[in-house]
């Protein structure tokens, strides 16, 4: 009994130590169970969190807006202060966009521009895989940080690609607590970059899909204003405006070629650019020369800003003018322009459209081109009827008028030996009068047989004449006689408006005349251009003085010059050239 007594003592402590053994198995397996429990509903919330994001990155498809939600969305997942969204240009080699959140537009403004892809940035640029640092001034790639800007420490950086292609990198930095980004952040990160390059890329084709609609309205608006009567100006503009809208620009700009300049024909954009409308450039400016060396096709230039700074010869380019990526499309080949090119500039830090868009911009060159032709048919068109019209009233003139008065001088001068020898005179001055005005209808169907925009020797003759009659406080009478315009040189016409504009001068100053004529006459042999005044003449003293230029003008042009005494009162000045030898 006693020893059975022992044997069931011993069992019973036995399975005390088992249950006692077995409640802190149990405690540990519980213990275990609750932080697999904890862990899952933590994954559950990060996945939550990013399927959130994923739907919040989504929302829409403008790309802007779709980038700043990238941001914001791997800022809340991995739990950081800063982070940044850099977009690779297409060298691959520099940032050509940032964008930030956890710095205010303030702490942005001390610390200067923003990176290009230097140090550790530059580093996911190059091997574009995560990188996850504890410190970022334990590197070896980094550079430190400018001044002003916020301290950091540990950082996550994830690359975000399209397409199989880079489009740029997420940056992270300062996790909450000071601690470190884990592998879970990491993961987490990544896989928002996956879905976040899906949708860059939807919201890119959205983008794209729109510019091409917004250029086909676009087109038909600029078409339907070329089809009617239009403005040249009008028109350009209008280019260049829906040129800078479409390709989401700072700033557009037409420039045509005129001889050995470019004028800017149309300008849209800030203030301080449009005042260049109208402004004429030499093309043998360092910049310009740069732009026009390629082959005839449009060009890409990454910083224009700096391009002007390191070419030179632009003093007035305004200094406060941040214009990076610029599209410049030379204007096609048309059968009036002469040449010229449309350039459109992105302002620094925006959504690189234009590089997408560059055949647009080449769409609206050939537009311009088309603009500057329909003008230029429009102008022929409208010249065409002028002429028409003015070739019918000189020819109404010619066979009509100037026979009808001729026809009546001959009648008159017939009646002169049939009345008394009283009205003979005023017969006289009535057939001279007559001659005068055939003489004058003569000059007027001449003008009338000149293209409008064409200068002719006896029109700027007559624009002298006309200039003196204030002066003189009297028309003085014009006589043209022979064929002025057709036979006298280019070179001799100033020195004949010269000569008849100093012999006027001095009858201003000297001559005290109550009349004036001014006579042209020429033949194959020679001009002569005569000036005759009733004056008190211009004296002895000034006959040498006040004729030396005369003398000289006429010397050049191997002629001679004459002034004689007028009578009864005033001086005749000519000037004689021979036109064999001009």
């Amino acid at each position: 009994m006693a020893e059975g007594s022992s044997g069931r003592g011993s069992w019973d402590e036995g399975a005390l130590e088992y249950a006692g053994l077995s409640r802190v198995r149990l405690d540990a397996l519980l213990q275990e169970l609750l932080g697999r429990v904890d862990e899952i509903m933590e994954y559950q919330e990060r996945l939550r969190a990013l399927l959130d994001a994923v739907v919040g990155i989504g929302a829409d498809l403008d790309l802007n807006s779709t980038l700043d939600r990238i941001v914001t969305a791997a800022c809340e997942l991995a739990g950081a202060r800063y982070g940044a969204l850099g977009v690779v240009g297409p060298d691959g080699k520099r940032l050509v966009r940032f964008i930030t959140r956890g710095v205010t537009d303030e702490e942005i403004a001390a610390i200067g521009p923003y990176p290009e892809g230097h140090g550790i940035l530059g580093l996911l640029i190059e091997h574009p895989e995560p990188i996850r640092l504890h410190d970022l001034a334990e590197h070896p790639r980094s550079y430190g940080f400018p001044a002003n800007h916020p301290p950091m420490k540990s950082f996550l950086g994830v690359p975000i690609r399209t397409r199989a292609h880079a489009y740029g990198n997420l940056y992270l930095t300062e996790k909450t607590g000071e601690a470190d980004f884990t592998q879970d952040d990491e993961r987490t990160v990544t896989a928002l970059a996956t879905a976040a390059g899906v949708v860059i890329d939807n919201a890119r084709l959205y983008a794209d899909t729109e510019q091409r609609r917004r250029w086909h309205e676009v087109t038909a608006e600029i078409t339907q204003l070329m089809l009617g009567e239009f403005d040249a100006d009008e028109a350009l503009q209008l280019i260049v405006q829906r040129s800078r809208e479409v390709a989401g620009a700072q700033i557009a700009a037409l420039l045509l070629a005129e001889g050995n300049e470019l004028v800017v024909r149309a300008v849209d954009g800030p203030p301080e650019f449009t005042k260049y409308a109208g402004r004429r450039l030499q093309t043998d400016l360092p910049l310009l020369h740069l732009v026009g060396s390629g082959s005839g096709d449009q060009i890409v230039i990454e910083d224009l800003a700096q391009l002007v700074k390191d070419a030179g010869g632009f003093s007035e380019f305004p200094e406060s003018a941040k214009l990076a990526r610029a599209t410049i499309a030379p204007l096609p080949p048309g059968t009036t322009a002469t040449g010229g090119f449309l350039a459109v500039a992105m302002e620094q830090g925006a959504s690189t459209r234009v590089a997408e868009g560059a055949d647009l911009i080449r769409m609206f060159a050939g537009q311009a081109t088309l603009a500057v032709e329909r003008a230029q048919a429009q102008r022929d068109r409208d010249l065409l009827v002028v002429l028409e019209d003015r070739d019918r009233i000189a020819r109404d003139l010619h066979d009509l008028v100037i026979q009808r008065l001729f026809a009546t001088g001959l009648q008159l001068q017939g009646m002169q030996r049939l009345v008394p020898a009283e009205h003979q005179q005023r017969l006289s001055r009535a057939v001279d009068d007559i001659d005068s005005t055939i003489h004058d209808l003569r000059a007027a169907i001449f003008e009338l047989q000149q293209p409008p925009d064409s200068t002719s020797l006896r029109g700027d003759v007559q624009a002298l004449v006309a200039e003196y009659t204030e002066p003189l406080g009297f028309r003085p009478q014009l006589i043209c006689t022979g064929p002025i315009d057709t036979v006298v040189p280019a070179a001799v016409r100033p020195q004949i408006l010269a000569t008849v504009r100093e012999s006027l001068s001095n009858i201003v100053r000297h001559a005290q005349a109550s009349e004036v004529t001014v006579e042209v006459n020429a033949d194959s042999q020679q001009v002569v251009a005569r000036t005759t005044d009733n004056g008190v003449g211009i004296g002895d003293q000034h006959r040498s003085s006040g004729l030396r230029n005369l003398t000289e003008r006429a010397q050049a042009l191997g002629g001679t010059v004459h002034v004689t005494d007028n009578q009864p009162h005033g001086t005749i000045v000519e000037l004689h050239a021979p036109l064999a030898g001009n």
